[in-house]
């Protein structure tokens, strides 16, 4: 938000967001949850970048409280390269949240691996043992990627709660916009794979749409 001049209004903005959601599901009967959603900071941790892990805790509180003022069920953060970043937005909930349910992801677009280098493998069992309630991956190149990564994870830590979000296909820039060129029978496809791979939460990402979704949600009610 600092890039666009906005970063007194970081608790002011959540709280909203969350507010207006949490209405929303409200005036639709009331059944889903309200996640409050954290990403990256957009900086990189120090040593390799200025931002100090402490200082970092303190961005992600700030928000983190943000969100659960506007009433959000659960924290989930998301699309993180990072161990060190993902720690640091895990004890910022931490701080202000001990006992929200918190699900975490990260994203290996590079290799099987996160842009930092870290594998489903070591991401598992540092974010298990860093109190997660879930874990998994999100975004990245499409669903030939995310389902190996979660099999990997299941492996290294077959008692966690597994989350898997991929996108809608590899994305191809298009008049430098991201275009997303999954189906949804593809989508749905992927919904039973990664299943099978260990996954118990199951959604899609960047380009997803509502037939996305639908498809996949009939895709997992048949077994």
């Amino acid at each position: 938000m600092s890039l666009h001049g906005n970063e007194e209004r970081v608790s002011e903005f959540n709280q909203m967001a969350a507010v207006l959601l949490r209405a929303e599901v409200d005036a639709a009967g009331g059944k889903a949850l309200v996640a409050g959603d954290i990403g990256p900071s957009g900086s990189l941790m120090a040593p390799l970048g200025v931002l100090e892990p402490e200082e970092a805790v303190d961005v992600f509180a700030e928000q983190a409280a943000a969100l659960v003022a506007g009433g959000v069920d659960l924290i989930w953060i998301e699309t993180m390269s990072a161990l060190e970043e993902i720690e640091a937005a895990i004890r910022g909930v931490r701080r202000v949240a001990p006992e929200i349910p918190l699900i975490t992801t990260m994203t290996f677009d590079t290799r099987g691996h996160t842009m930092m280098g870290i594998s489903p493998e070591r991401a598992a069992h540092a974010l298990v043992e860093w109190g997660a309630d879930a874990i998994g991956g999100n975004c990245g190149n499409g669903p030939d990627e995310i389902i190996p990564v979660i099999a990997k994870m299941h492996a290294a830590e077959p008692d966690a709660i597994l989350v898997s979000k991929s996108n809608a296909g590899m994305p191809e820039l298009v008049d430098m916009r991201a275009v997303y060129r999954a189906e949804p029978s593809v989508m749905a496809e992927y919904a039973r794979e990664v299943r099978e791979a260990g996954a118990t939460i199951i959604g899609a990402c960047c380009g997803s749409t509502p037939a996305h979704l639908a498809a996949m949600s009939e895709a997992l009610r048949v077994r």
